[in-house]
């Protein structure tokens, strides 16, 4: 543990941005697996259409706040795109 106090309030601070990131790279996550599965079950192709366009913001959202880096959520959206291209077909 820390005995100085700038060094205790910056473990607060890092906890707190821990927390905080791994909640938005958990949605992240999350809505990537709703659009794949909206997809594959072939809801209404307006339905999987918004799951799909929710997943990339969410990632793009994830990428401008430092969450993660640009271009891993470049690699990320490509990837979610060519599998969902790959389940329409």
């Amino acid at each position: 543990m820390a005995n100085i106090k700038s060094q205790i309030k910056r473990n607060r601070q890092n906890e707190g941005r821990r927390l905080r990131n791994k909640a938005v790279r958990s949605d992240m996550k999350t809505r990537a697996k709703l659009a794949v599965a909206a997809a594959e079950q072939g809801v209404g192709s307006e339905e999987s259409i918004e799951a799909l366009r929710i997943a990339v913001k969410k990632i793009d959202k994830a990428a401008a706040k430092g969450v993660i880096h640009k271009s891993q959520a470049s690699n990320r959206k490509s990837r979610l795109m060519k599998r969902i291209a790959k389940i329409s077909a």
